[in-house]
């Protein structure tokens, strides 16, 4: 459920929606899904000053409690941007 709805909102945003990565990893009351999108598409998916990420994330925060369950958003970044922080 969740990760069918970050699937399709993050394929919506991305120029590269054939490279979009999703996975739920499913536990009692919470719910990760990580999400990893092309290098290019990464500033697509974050938003200016982080508002897309952030929205995207009161949108599973809302599914979450409608399904009484916590659900958390992590954006896998490739190694060397990661590591440029």
């Amino acid at each position: 459920m969740f990760k069918d709805l970050i699937e399709y909102i993050a394929k919506s945003l991305v120029d590269y929606p054939e490279r979009v990565v999703v996975h739920e990893v499913t536990g009692e009351t919470v719910v990760i899904i990580k999400l990893k999108v092309a290098d290019e598409d990464l500033g697509k998916i974050i938003g200016r000053q982080g508002r897309t990420l952030k929205a995207i994330r009161s949108v599973l925060y809302t599914a979450g409690v409608h399904a009484n369950r916590k659900v958390i958003l992590e954006l896998i970044e490739p190694p060397d941007k990661a590591s440029e922080k």
